[in-house]
């Protein structure tokens, strides 16, 4: 069976246990959970088992009265936050009987004494279970990609100006809020790997990617895992910081990208979005803010006519993929008698509205075609959407960056920025906001790569500073991306002082982002000059990578280091200094596994998949990430105050 449709059920066979328990239960899950859930198959699945009622876990949670019993479920394991909200719903008294179904502790005493723990809570009388959890909780986002959404807030730090060289860095030198999401990591892939039988080869490009394999080689039930597996794979993991560009560039001509970018995020998810129902229902409003009509979504897992226009999305450009939404919308028409008149030419979003429109008051086909009717929804708000115009500015202008970087020093491509930081008084619709800049900023020092420090260059930062400054305090109420950078949430207390603090440390983070690749030798860059024939662009450090374990001559992969994982492998390494040994290649095996540390993009996702597909044709290929990133979203979890913060209910 193809990996693909594997990873599909095993990210249903996760919720197995919590189907066999969900008859008159009330179902109570944190976050990434909810998202695994949602990807998975929905909780749709658990109230048709006969749960009562699913609700997100917080320690104000109430438990409906006719329940037989609270079903917890955990992305981690049972500490900090999570522990609290679950003692809170507990030592209310109104539970007799729980259910907790988490992660495994590696250092933890097991099912016995979380048991212990949970009727302690409950006080006397109260019965408790523990089920510890075997493969991982998976969004399986598309045939080629799959998230942990426990991690999502996993990203490399950056390298300090006068910090510990890629090499020096072991776990232990790691904050320990880092250091906990490693381990977590490294017991999710554990038992992911576990559940496809698979033995790994790992290969690791960037300083936490190393510490992540490193621990996985010397994981000890991974060790077992690896003896008796039969199925082989590379690994590749790849630190996000060494191409920042990737994640907040404009690059593709991709449906799936825009629409996860410009849609508002359903609350609580980190990836997928709202898609606005009111034009398929009766209710005559143009009010966005209208929410009384439930908001559609990208993920159909159990409607396959939908999941394969996403993949459409996902895979097509945008032209091709809404001339498939328009196709799969006429034949759904055409199997509910719907009077459709067929046109041909360009699709526009007002003809996809109009198809959109013969559903309406039909009950059957609105019905049968729900999950389809979404898509195409949230791709009619998509292309009608202001900022999707923005889109192609910021591809020009990031093409126009390209060839300024390869033209000129960072002061003078700083001092072309400048005139466009507007203030909120001064701005047109088509003007940058100040979080349209950050993304701009992270894009320009991410390619850059190294700079020749001095007088000039702080100059130019520090008029950019002063400026972005002024921008954000004349901000009539900062946005949410502004509230979550400068720990202001309203313009009240947002100071001059707590602006430039915020601005000072984005632009200490981003001189550590122009340094992050200065230790490769083979990766060293990610900007492509140009000549008199060509024009300069952009070289994804992704791109690369995969390029160099395509490689037909299998050169020996200079800045793709192998992770021994015994000692066989340090034997083989050793001999191959002064005997013809072959050394493991990540080119080796059929099955390329790419875990890109901190997240991945759609575009990345969809160049993996085709250079594969071109180079190394027998290859399957699979992208497994933390989070799949927008521009916006890239700079929240690289300048967000509250990133990883050390979870202090402990």
């Amino acid at each position: 069976m193809a990996v693909p449709e594997v990873l599909r059920q095993l990210s249903r066979r996760a919720w197995e246990p919590a189907l066999a328990r969900a008859h008159r239960a009330a179902f109570l899950m944190d976050a990434p959970s909810a998202e695994a859930l949602h990807w998975a198959g929905g909780a749709g699945e658990l109230l048709a088992a006969g749960a009562l009622a699913v609700s997100a876990l917080s320690a104000e949670a109430a438990v409906p009265a006719g329940a037989a019993r609270a079903v917890f479920v955990l992305s981690g394991t049972l500490r900090g936050g999570a522990a609290a909200a679950v003692r809170g719903v507990l030592e209310r008294g109104a539970v007799r009987h729980c259910v907790l179904l988490c992660g495994d502790e590696a250092d933890g005493g097991g099912a016995a004494e979380l048991e212990e723990t949970l009727r302690r809570w409950m006080g006397e009388g109260g019965r408790a279970e523990v089920l510890l959890r075997g493969p991982p909780l998976l969004a399986p986002v598309s045939a080629e990609l799959c998230l942990l959404p426990a991690l999502a807030a996993l990203l490399p730090p950056l390298p300090g100006p006068g910090g510990p060289g890629p090499a020096e860095v072991g776990l232990g030198a790691l904050p320990a809020e880092v250091r906990a999401a490693v381990r977590a990591l490294v017991g999710e892939l554990d038992s992911l790997f576990t559940a496809l039988g698979l033995r790994e080869e790992s290969f690791a490009v960037g300083a936490l990617s190393r510490v992540v394999a490193a621990e996985l080689a010397s994981y000890a039930s991974a060790r077992n895992r690896r003896r008796a597996a039969t199925s082989k794979a590379s690994v590749i993991f790849v630190d996000r910081t060494l191409d920042l560009a990737g994640a907040v560039g404009h690059h593709g001509d991709n449906l799936a990208e825009k629409i996860l970018s410009v849609l508002p995020k359903l609350p609580g998810h980190k990836t997928d979005v709202m898609v606005n129902m009111v034009e398929l229902t009766a209710l005559q409003t143009t009010d966005e803010t209208c929410n009384i009509i439930a908001p559609g979504c990208l993920a159909q897992p159990n409607d396959p006519a939908a999941r394969a226009l996403w993949e459409s999305f996902m895979n097509l450009k945008q032209k091709e993929a809404v001339m498939e939404a328009r196709r799969h919308l006429v034949e759904a028409a055409s199997r509910e008698n719907l009077p459709i008149k067929m046109s041909m030419g360009r699709v526009t979003p007002e003809q996809l509205s109009s198809y959109i429109q013969l559903f309406r008051n039909n009950l059957k086909a609105l019905e049968n075609h729900c999950g389809l009717l979404q898509l195409v929804l949230a791709t009619v708000q998509t292309l009608k959407h202001p900022q999707t115009s923005k889109w192609d500015n910021f591809l020009a202008f990031e093409r126009l960056l390209l060839q300024t970087i390869g033209e000129s020093e960072m002061p003078s491509v700083l001092n072309q920025l400048l005139p466009m930081i507007k203030s909120y008084n001064e701005r047109t619709k088509d003007d940058y906001a100040c979080e349209d800049f950050l993304v701009l900023l992270i894009y320009i020092y991410s390619v850059v790569g190294e700079i020749k420090g001095g007088k000039e260059l702080d100059i130019a930062e520090e008029k950019v500073k002063r400026a972005l400054v002024k921008a954000i305090c004349d901000e009539p109420e900062p946005s949410p991306l502004l509230q979550k950078i400068t720990g202001c949430d309203s313009s009240l207390n947002l100071t001059s002082q707590k602006a430039t603090d915020a601005v000072d440390s984005i632009f200490r983070s981003l001189r550590d982002i122009a340094r992050v690749r200065l230790h490769m030798k083979q990766f060293h860059s990610i900007h492509n000059p140009g000549s008199n024939t060509h024009q300069a662009s952009y070289k994804p450090l992704l791109k690369q990578v995969v390029e160099e374990v395509c490689n037909p001559d299998r050169p020996d992969p200079v800045d793709i280091e192998h992770i021994s994982s015994g000692l066989t492998d340090l034997l083989k390494t050793g001999f191959s200094m002064f005997m013809k040994v072959n050394r493991p290649h990540p080119g080796d095996h059929p099955l390329l596994i790419i875990f890109m540390v901190g997240g991945v993009s759609v575009s990345e996702v969809k160049m993996v998949k085709d250079l594969v597909a071109t180079r190394k044709p027998g290859t399957q290929v699979i992208v497994l990430s933390s989070v799949l990133l927008t521009p916006h979203s890239a700079v929240e979890l690289l300048f967000a105050s509250d990133r990883l913060q050390p979870d202090a209910r402990i």
